[in-house]
């Protein structure tokens, strides 16, 4: 056996002392004793499986002074992760096998965990002609960074039907733009009456009106009320750290600044309410960086997001140690659906599956610090929120992070996963 790692693993919806064997990237056996060339003893921890965060804007290439792939891989794997997907708003887009080319062939040797890209849904634009080349696809239902709003409902319906006919995945920032105020803003409350709940409700009921049997991914729901018109498709849901956490009374400025805004705190504790009864698919970052200089400029015209990558697991990790949600809710939605709905054979602590693994005490809760992040954006929206930050981090069986150190060798790679084209 190349790599054996012991401790108590969450294997099978339970938590059992083991051995996990990995041999050439792959968990070939879980074991009550293994022998390996590379043996690993967490005796006093706790194994989960690695998270797989859908959901992230590491800036590269074209604005790489907010964050890079190097840095945000970096930060993701100190948080957890061992798998991102990026998305296509960079300079230049990704919207073609050109650019997306360039991207991939770019990134790659900067990644020091695995990665998908996405490829931006564009008026213009062919899904076939990039389909091996990407994760899924991205749609903007309402203007963000970068230029890459679909304008109309009939160009949306010819992209999505195009999008159908690859097998894959349609991730969608469901916004109505057409319901999105331009009024001045000077805090989180005129951000959020300008771009309303209203807003993302109208965005899904109009996906589901013509999408409802497509393989469609509502990205960051910001309101419990969404639901209600989900509820009979087969669209999958995502949620973000910062939707559960934070609401619009928070004291945040423009740092806490982004789209869908933080609603109001009932708002968020019924989100957070539908996130504990499992309403929700993944967990997700949306990791989007900006430079402390750009958050700090007038509320109305600094930029809209924020980091996450590296704080998401450490968050959900003290909640589940707070009893707030439990290890099921969180293997769920950060690791297994994930993997699942993207195809990729990650997430879970079986045979078969990618030796990708972190290492927990349960017992260290910390205080998040902006100092002690890895994001080159050099902020968080968490500062002093309790979590509890992974001890280690295995990728593919290869210790990459141990004791807040990178220890490994870089070994990122692309999990393109090619589909069977859809028959409909």
């Amino acid at each position: 056996m190349e790599t054996v790692v012991e401790g108590r693993a969450y294997y099978q919806g339970n938590l059992v002392e083991c051995c996990i064997g990995i041999e050439g990237g792959k968990i070939v056996s879980i074991k009550k004793v293994l022998k390996g060339e590379k043996h690993y003893n967490y005796s006093n921890k706790l194994i989960l499986p690695a998270a797989i965060d859908a959901h992230v804007h590491f800036r590269d290439p074209g604005l790489t002074y907010k964050e890079d792939f190097q840095t945000g891989t970096i930060a993701a794997a100190f948080g957890g992760v061992s798998c991102i997907f990026d998305m296509p708003n960079t300079l230049p887009p990704a919207i073609s096998s050109e650019t997306i080319k360039e991207k991939m062939e770019s990134v790659a040797k900067k990644a020091w965990i695995d990665f998908g890209l996405f490829g931006g849904c564009v008026s213009s634009f062919k899904p076939e002609s990039i389909a091996d080349m990407v994760i899924g696809y991205k749609l903007f239902m309402s203007s963000i960074t970068g230029e890459l709003l679909v304008p109309d409902d009939q160009s949306m319906i010819k992209i999505m039907t195009s999008v159908s006919k690859t097998g894959k995945v349609i991730s969608v920032h469901a916004e109505d733009e057409r319901m999105i105020r331009k009024l001045p803003e000077i805090n989180l409350l005129d951000h959020d009456r300008n771009r309303p709940i209203e807003a993302e409700i109208s965005a899904i009921e109009k996906l589901v009106s013509n999408f409802s049997g497509n393989r469609v991914h509502i990205c960051h729901i910001s309101s419990a009320r969404s639901f209600n018109s989900i509820r009979d498709t087969k669209f999958t849901t995502e949620v973000t750290p910062h939707h559960l956490l934070l609401d619009n009374s928070c004291e945040l400025g423009a740092f806490g600044k982004v789209n869908p805004p933080l609603r109001n705190r009932n708002e968020r504790e019924l989100l957070f309410e539908a996130f504990i009864q499992g309403k929700f698919d993944i967990i997700a970052s949306d990791h989007a960086p900006h430079t402390i200089e750009e958050k700090e400029d007038d509320f109305d015209v600094a930029p809209c997001g924020m980091p996450g990558v590296e704080t998401t697991v450490p968050l959900m990790l003290n909640l589940v140690k707070r009893d707030l949600i439990d290890l099921k809710t969180f293997t769920k939605c950060a690791c297994e659906r994930p993997a699942e709905i993207f195809g990729l054979r990650k997430g879970r602590i079986e045979v078969g599956f990618d030796g990708d693994l972190i290492v927990v005490d349960h017992k260290k809760i910390e205080r998040i610090k902006a100092e002690n992040l890895h994001s080159k954006c050099d902020w968080t929206a968490f500062e002093n929120y309790e979590a509890i930050f992974p001890h280690a981090l295995f990728l593919r069986g290869m210790l990459v992070m141990e004791d807040r150190s990178i220890v490994g060798e870089r070994a990122g790679r692309n999990v393109v996963v090619r589909r069977e084209k859809s028959q409909h």
